[in-house]
C-alpha cells in the first residue's frame, strides 16, 4: 500500500492446522480455530514504562477505531528509545499489558529499541508488518493523521533539498532535531507539527508505511492530560514520567495507585517485592563510569554513536563526575541532546559496536519474539504463522546465540544491578517460553 495514495491492499491465508515452531527455537501447540473468522489486528507500538491509565485508554480506543479482534503491542525490552533502562522488567511489563487487555505483546529487538525515531519507527513497523497487521493505532499531540500526511507529501516532493538543508544545520552544530526543525522551515513547511514527543514518534510511523509500501492504516488518539515530559502528577491519568519521577524517589506505589490499572499497579509491586529495585541510571553508573575509563579510546570510538569525538568528551568529563546526572549535565550541548547521549552511553554499557549494529541494519527483520500472549492472541498467531518469512522466537536458547546477542547482553546487563541470585533468576525468564494469560 501506499498510504499516501489511501490504497489498502490485504490478503491473508487462513491456518488450519495446529502449529508448531521450527526446531531451532522453543516449541508450543495452539489447537486449530476451524470456523472462526479471520481476525485482523491492530498494532500498537509501546514502552509502557510502567503501564498506566492512559495506556489502556490507547488499547480499548485503538480497537474500536480500527474495528480490529487484537491488539499486537511491540515493546521496547530492558532499555528503552531515549536511552534508559526501563523501570521494571519487560516480562513484568508484558504481563501487566496483557491482563490489561492487549492480546499480544512483542519484543522490538534492541538493536531497534535504542535508536532515534526513524529506525525505532522503522523496526516497529516493519515487525508488525510480517505479522500481518492491517492497521496501526498511536498516541499524538495533534490527535489526527491527515497533518503527517500532507507533511510527509511536501517533504517527499523537496526530498533532496531538504537532505541537503539537515546536512548543513548539522555542520554547523545544532543537534539532528533541530535542524529537521530548520530544515522544514527552509523548505517552507510551517506548522509542521513535529516538535513534540508523540509527534514525532507518529510521522515517523506514518513515513516508514509510505516509505516501505506498507499495507497498514495508520489512526492516532489525542493524547489527554498530562503531557509526556511532565513530572507532576494530577488526576488518573499521568505520565509515565511523572510515575517513574515519584518511584525513583519514594518506592511506595500508595500515593500513584489511581494513576495506574490494577494489573499494573500489582506488577510494580511483586517486582519491587522480588528485587528490592526500580531500575534508574543511577543504578548503572559504577558500572558505566569503570566501563569507560578502563576502555581505550579506540574502543570507545568502536561503539554504536561514538561519532565527531564525543568519546573524548565522555572519558574526560566522566572523571569529574560523581553521578550519571552530573554526567548528563556537563555533556548536554545544543548539539548532542540528552535522549542521544543517553542512547550513546548505554550502547557503551552493553558494549554494542558500530559494526555489530550496520550489521544487523544491513538485514531484514531478522525474527520476530513473542513474550506473550492471551487466547486471542494465540488464535490469531495461529492464523498467521504458515505466512510468516522469518523465525518466530518464543524464548533465547544458546543455538540462538549469535542472532540474538544483542539482546542478551542487553538483558544480562539490565540485570546485573541485582543480587546474584536474583539476577540469575530473572534472566532465566529469557529462556522460558511465552506469558500465556487465560
Amino acid at each position: 500500500m501506499n498510504i499516501l495514495k489511501g490504497k489498502m491492499i490485504f490478503v491473508n491465508l487462513f491456518a488450519k492446522s495446529c502449529w508448531r515452531t521450527c526446531d531451532s527455537f522453543a516449541t508450543i501447540e495452539i489447537c486449530k480455530n476451524i470456523g472462526v473468522k479471520e481476525m485482523k489486528a491492530c498494532g500498537l507500538v509501546v514502552e509502557y514504562n510502567p503501564f498506566h491509565h492512559g495506556h489502556l485508554y490507547h488499547v480499548q480506543k485503538a480497537k474500536q477505531l480500527t474495528n480490529s479482534d487484537v491488539t499486537i503491542a511491540i515493546m521496547s525490552g530492558s532499555f528503552l528509545q531515549r536511552g534508559e533502562p526501563a523501570i521494571i522488567d519487560k516480562f513484568k511489563r508484558t504481563e501487566a499489558a496483557l491482563q490489561a487487555g492487549v492480546d499480544i505483546v512483542l519484543e522490538l529487538p534492541y538493536a531497534y529499541a535504542v535508536q532515534s525515531s526513524n529506525l525505532f519507527a522503522k523496526g516497529a513497523l516493519l515487525s508488525l508488518n510480517k505479522l500481518g497487521v492491517t492497521s496501526i493505532c498511536f498516541g499524538s499531540e495533534l490527535g489526527k493523521v491527515e497533518p503527517f500526511i500532507d507533511h510527509i507529501q511536501q517533504m517527499n516532493q523537496k526530498k533532496d533539498q531538504f537532505d541537503s538543508y539537515v546536512q548543513t544545520f548539522m555542520k554547523n552544530g545544532l543537534s539532528y532535531p533541530k535542524s529537521l526543525s530548520a530544515a522544514y522551515e527552509q523548505i517552507g513547511i510551517k506548522n509542521h507539527h513535529v516538535t513534540k514527543p508523540n509527534n514525532i514518534l507518529g510521522f515517523h510511523y506514518i513515513k516508514t508505511i509510505s516509505d516501505y509500501n506498507l499495507s497498514i492504516e495508520p489512526y492516532t488518539i489525542k493524547r489527554i492530560a498530562n503531557e509526556y515530559h511532565d513530572k507532576q502528577i494530577e488526576g488518573s491519568i499521568a505520565s509515565a514520567t511523572s510515575i517513574r519521577a515519584h518511584l525513583q524517589v519514594d518506592s511506595n506505589t500508595a500515593p500513584i495507585q489511581h494513576t495506574l490499572p490494577e494489573p499494573s499497579l500489582l506488577a510494580l509491586q511483586q517486582y519491587f517485592q522480588k528485587t528490592n529495585k526500580f531500575h534508574d541510571w543511577e543504578d548503572y553508573f559504577p558500572s558505566l563510569y569503570y566501563k569507560i575509563i578502563t576502555s581505550q579510546m579506540k574502543d570507545l570510538a568502536d561503539i554504536h554513536l561514538m561519532e565527531e569525538g564525543i568519546e573524548n568528551r565522555i572519558k574526560t568529563l566522566i572523571e569529574k563526575t560523581t553521578s550519571f546526572e552530573g554526567l548528563m549535565q556537563k555533556l548536554t550541548t545544543s548539539r548532542y541532546t540528552n535522549s542521544r547521549l543517553q542512547r550513546g552511553l548505554t550502547h557503551i554499557l552493553t558494549n554494542t559496536s558500530k559494526e555489530e549494529m550496520q550489521q544487523f541494519h544491513r538485514e531484514e527483520i531478522p525474527y520476530i519474539r513473542i513474550l506473550g500472549m492471551n487466547k486471542q492472541g494465540q488464535a490469531y498467531i495461529n492464523q498467521q504463522k504458515k505466512q510468516l518469512d522469518v523465525p518466530l522466537l518464543t524464548k533465547l536458547q544458546r543455538k540462538n546465540a549469535a542472532l540474538l546477542k544483542m539482546e542478551e547482553r542487553a538483558s544480562k546487563t539490565y540485570y546485573s544491578i541485582l543480587a546474584p541470585n536474583v539476577r540469575q533468576k530473572l534472566f532465566r525468564q529469557e529462556l522460558q517460553l511465552p506469558i500465556i494469560i487465560k
